[in-house]
């Protein structure tokens, strides 16, 4: 009986594990922007996402007017790739009216493959095209597990 709850309770605590490391965030703050994103992919094959959401704040002047302070959910995830330890996710506005057309993609680059962490860098690069002048920046991106 003993034995069957300490198996038990192995295969839980283990099941919580691969949960939780499915779960990624990433946030940057320098001169360019300042952004959180989070991310959940299901531990099953495929990782088909979860849960997405985040937030941005353009700091160039020129730029914030029309891309200051934006919210993003999970249909501004148009492309993600997890796997051993690598990170990738792209987020797109496609902006609206509020942004006289003018479109922003932020793209995350983070890990490293085959050397999986809980605590692991990258880049990001963000772009903001279509308005009165082109924008394009890059920095460097902490990301993580939960």
């Amino acid at each position: 009986m003993w034995r069957g709850m300490i198996v038990l309770a192995g295969l839980v605590g283990a099941a919580g594990t691969a949960h939780a490391n499915s779960r990624y965030f990433c946030s940057a703050d320098d001169k360019e922007a300042r952004f959180t994103l989070e991310s959940g992919f299901e531990s099953d094959a495929g990782h088909k996402l979860n849960h997405f959401r985040g937030a941005l704040i353009v700091k160039d002047e020129a730029q914030s007017t029309v891309f200051g302070k934006r919210v993003f959910e999970s249909q501004h995830l148009t492309n993600h790739w997890s796997r051993s330890g690598e990170l990738l996710m792209e987020v797109f506005d496609g902006g609206g009216d509020d942004t006289n057309g003018a479109t922003l993609d932020l793209v995350v680059v983070a890990g490293e493959r085959g050397k999986p962490a809980a605590n692991f860098s990258g880049t990001y690069s963000l772009t903001i095209t279509g308005g009165e002048k082109p924008y394009a920046v890059e920095g460097r991106v902490s990301c993580g597990t939960k």
